[in-house]
């Protein structure tokens, strides 16, 4: 007769906080809806040990300029809404995204070098363009960071924004943004389990909430460092799981950043044949890149092409619904 065999379960002793992005009227702002991330009790989508309340988020860039740069697969997808950020978010948001990430790269000294007011404009503009969530990040420049995000976090006052990246050169200026207008942080580190760990402590040392901080560790796309950047995903939730405070925020990946700029997806000269299809290879490489991150327990990933947008949020479903 056969025994029936018990599957072992791991029993966790912490969990992930939540994290709430954007305000509804009721709450002082004017969002249509909010997200919340976080709240694991285990491993992403083994749900036989724990609770997993609320799925990955998509969150899709937005540039305040046009992104010369970018792959022209990219560039036609969205076609002229690049020209525009608040028809771009409105248009990622019919797309299906759950948040806008709105990046000011034309404050960048060697982009356009534009100035807090146009910052602000930008941000009023995006924000009467979408009801979704906002998460801002400054050009990646110290100096104009703290300039723009500053003029911003006043600009999105009450509406519950993201101020992306507060690093350990800037965390002061920017926790200091968060704390009189009402905002979070993202908290951003090189990829290593103490300095994500350091930094957090270093923010809530401000009096930051720490429902108020989402954590991103610095990621790597497929084929540059994905394994390196998983192991150590994956120690900061084992770390969070085990009881560990400071290290039970939610994480967010900036994928379409990191996965676009592969030279597998961003061009398609002097490539071998053997690449197969330009625009199918660089979309994969993007979802690849999300869907591996999102099971080493990213709990927001930023996208860029549309179609990346479906295709992750399909995957998600079909593992919140195992």
């Amino acid at each position: 007769m056969p025994m029936a065999v018990e599957i072992p379960k791991e029993k966790w002793t912490g969990k992930v906080r939540e994290v709430k992005l954007g305000a509804t009227a009721a709450e002082g702002g004017t969002r249509q809806k909010t997200v919340t991330v976080g709240g694991e009790s285990t491993l992403p989508f083994l749900t036989f040990e724990g609770d997993m309340p609320n799925p990955p988020a998509i969150a899709v860039e937005v540039q305040d300029r046009y992104p010369s740069d970018w792959s022209a697969v990219l560039k036609a997808a969205w076609g002229d809404v690049l020209n525009d950020p608040a028809a771009w978010a409105k248009k990622a948001e019919e797309y299906g995204a759950d948040i806008v990430a709105l990046k000011l790269q034309s404050a960048h000294p060697e982009a356009g070098n534009t100035d807090a007011a146009h910052a602000a404009a930008t941000v009023k503009a995006v924000l009467a363009a979408t009801g979704l969530p906002l998460i801002v990040y400054g050009p990646g420049q110290a100096e104009k960071d703290n300039e723009v995000l500053v003029a911003a976090a006043e600009a999105a006052k009450g509406e519950r924004i993201a101020l992306g990246n507060c690093e350990d050169k800037n965390y002061r200026t920017i926790v200091a943004a968060a704390l009189a207008h009402g905002h979070l942080v993202v908290a951003k580190t090189p990829i290593d389990v103490n300095l994500a760990k350091q930094l957090n402590i270093l923010i809530s040392d401000m009096r930051l909430d720490l429902d108020r901080i989402l954590m991103d560790p610095t990621t790597g796309a497929l084929g540059y460092g994905l394994e390196y950047t998983y192991s150590v995903m994956e120690r900061l939730r084992l770390a969070a799981l085990t009881g560990d405070s400071m290290t039970q925020q939610p994480m967010i990946c900036t994928v379409g950043e990191e996965a676009w700029r592969a030279k597998e997806s961003k061009v398609n000269e002097g490539v071998p044949a053997a690449w197969g299809d330009w625009e199918r290879r660089s979309k994969n490489w993007e979802v690849l890149t999300a869907s591996t991150l999102i099971q080493a327990g990213a709990d927001i990933v930023v996208l860029r092409h549309p179609e990346s947008i479906q295709l992750v949020k399909q995957a998600i479903s079909q593992w919140m619904a195992r």
